[in-house]
């Protein structure tokens, strides 16, 4: 039996997110779609199933559209976002999601199973959530 008690992204990961379209403008994906401000971010869905899901930040935002001073109505979600989005499995070890995210130097995914976005995982949900966890567990 293994002396590490594995910490799942399942575990640490937000459940509620938003999706939008990537047709959408940035002011209709902030204004109607943007409910879990705590995720920073708006998950692209796919547009048929050989498609795969994008990534808007909240730093995309301001970085694409603030600070070079576009019009966040004329500006859409697809100019802007990541695509395809590094997605990480809800079964992974904590460390090896952390691990990814240092690799490929980014701060959150969509979680994915079998096909379907279920959740949101962030540096911050696997420090807070994950380490706490640990600590309190011993």
């Amino acid at each position: 039996m293994s002396e590490h008690e594995v910490i799942r992204v399942r575990d640490v990961m937000k459940a509620d997110f938003d999706m939008v379209d990537g047709m959408d403008t940035v002011q209709m994906a902030l204004d109607k779609n943007m409910l879990h401000v705590e995720t920073k971010c708006l998950i692209v869905k796919k547009r048929n199933e050989d498609d795969e899901f994008g990534l808007v930040t909240l730093s995309d935002i301001a970085r694409q559209v603030l600070a070079v001073d576009r019009a966040p109505e004329r500006v859409n979600i697809y100019e802007i976002m990541t695509k395809p989005a590094l997605t990480v499995s809800p079964d992974m070890d904590i460390r090896y999601c952390a691990r990814i995210f240092s690799r490929f130097d980014l701060s959150r995914a969509p979680v994915v199973k079998n096909g379907e976005v279920v959740g949101i995982v962030s540096y911050t949900d696997m420090v807070l959530k994950g380490l706490n966890r640990k600590r309190t567990a011993t």
